[in-house]
């Protein structure tokens, strides 16, 4: 069985080809971005990433942020989001909570204030659901600072919003006007 250390490599291993670059091991990915685990299996261990249906199965099941998702079948795998390659994940406008989070590091405050929160080479702003996920987000890129997100007072002038299958809340912007530090 893959130690610790190689399940995390193993899962950026699959962010990487199932949200962002799937053609770096010639992977290709349907219009709702799954991916044939054979085919997978077979070109990640073409290019030198060696991994087995077990130890695929264990960082699908067992990670704590649900990141990936098989189909029912199991033939298919994706990225539940976080994509910055052209996906349509097939998921419906949800109604949002009144408040929901957005985790990022202290230096990216004032632009974000100034600007709003901005998808970038994503295809969604994600947003979280309680302050401990938005705090866990944004200390990956510093000294975390959560901003607090009128989510429905967005809803109710418009915004669409949508729910990953993995819990992470999407929209495409969210507008200086509907966010607050806290």
């Amino acid at each position: 069985m893959a130690t610790e250390k190689e399940i995390v490599g193993i899962s950026k291993f699959l962010s990487l080809v199932l949200r962002h670059q799937p053609e770096l091991i010639g992977l290709t990915l349907s219009q709702e971005g799954w991916a044939n685990v054979d085919e997978l299996l077979a070109l990640a261990a073409k290019h030198g990433k060696t991994i087995s249906r077990d130890t695929l199965n264990v960082v699908v099941d067992t990670n704590s942020k649900k990141r990936f998702a098989f189909s029912k079948d199991r033939q298919f795998i994706r990225a539940n989001q976080g994509h910055s390659v052209e996906v349509s994940l097939g998921y419906q406008p949800q109604t949002p909570p009144e408040i929901l989070y957005h985790g990022t590091a202290v230096q990216s405050v004032a632009s974000i204030l100034a600007t709003g929160l901005h998808k970038q080479q994503r295809q969604h702003v994600h947003l979280s659901a309680d302050k401990d996920t938005a705090t866990k987000v944004g200390q990956r890129h510093g000294k975390p600072v959560i901003l607090e997100t009128l989510t429905g007072d967005m809803h109710r002038q418009g915004y669409s919003f949508f729910l990953s299958d993995n819990g992470v809340w999407l929209t495409d912007h969210v507008p200086p006007a509907f966010i607050k530090p806290l």
